[in-house]
């Protein structure tokens, strides 16, 4: 991995703003059928999160029971996932490579949110080409992305998009906006539009293959007063191992 990433999130204000986001709202469907798909796909308790911000899926990994070590390119992000969790163990990935890792020595690597970041299809590449060299044999990568159609829609507590209509013919490779609502910071988000399809050509570019793939909706039965969820996936998670 050649690239150093650079991170819309590298933001002190910003970085205060999410280090007490959990899990509202649309959020808690990105997260609601990770136990279950982890269960199931991993062997070992060695993991990797990749791309982890401020610690909340860190922290939903250890409790899970893995031995898990987080990741960023944010210094400031950092900053907030140790003063929040003392014991954990937050890393910064600098000079393009993901520290303290040899080949093939990870059970899961978890990416949630992290490539709706990744500015070009030569970073993604990359980082996952490095990912993938992390994987240990039957490893699984887990990359939680957000669908396209979330930049096209409202929904119940966590985005807005009505401001941005541009987003409506974004492509795949074009920056998009996205209003987070369960945080006082109201700054737009831009992330980078990424289909299904390109997800795709890229995972097999780099040697991954697709083992699963959830597009998780609201059943109508939480006590949320959902606005698409239960219709529209708003995030796609695949599961990922070694071609």
């Amino acid at each position: 991995m050649t690239e150093t990433f650079s991170n819309v999130y590298d933001d002190a204000d910003r970085a205060r703003a999410y280090a007490d986001l959990e899990f509202p709202g649309t959020y808690y469907l990105a997260f609601r059928d990770l136990p279950v798909l982890l269960h199931k796909y991993v062997s070992g308790t060695h993991a990797l999160d990749f791309g982890c911000g401020t610690g909340r899926s860190t922290r939903f990994l250890r409790e899970l029971g893995f031995e898990v070590i987080g990741v960023d390119v944010s210094e400031i992000m950092l900053e907030q996932a140790r003063g929040r969790d003392t014991q954990g163990d937050y890393r910064l990935v600098a000079g393009g490579t993901v520290p303290g890792f040899g080949t093939g020595t990870l059970d899961l690597i978890l990416a949630a949110f992290t490539f709706d970041n990744i500015p070009t299809d030569q970073q993604k590449n990359s980082a996952l080409r490095e990912l993938r060299r992390l994987l240990a044999a039957g490893g699984r990568l887990v990359v939680v992305v957000s669908s396209s159609a979330i930049y096209r829609h409202e929904w119940a507590s966590s985005f807005s998009t009505r401001d941005y209509p541009g987003n409506r013919t974004a492509r795949d490779g074009d920056s998009v906006r996205i209003v987070m609502l369960d945080v006082p910071d109201r700054r737009p988000v831009v992330d980078i539009v990424c289909s299904d399809t390109h997800y795709r050509e890229l995972f097999q570019a780099v040697g991954l293959c697709v083992v699963d793939v959830v597009r998780p909706l609201a059943t109508g039965a939480e006590s949320v007063q959902w606005v698409s969820e239960t219709t529209i996936p708003p995030w796609t998670i695949y599961v990922l191992g070694a071609a």
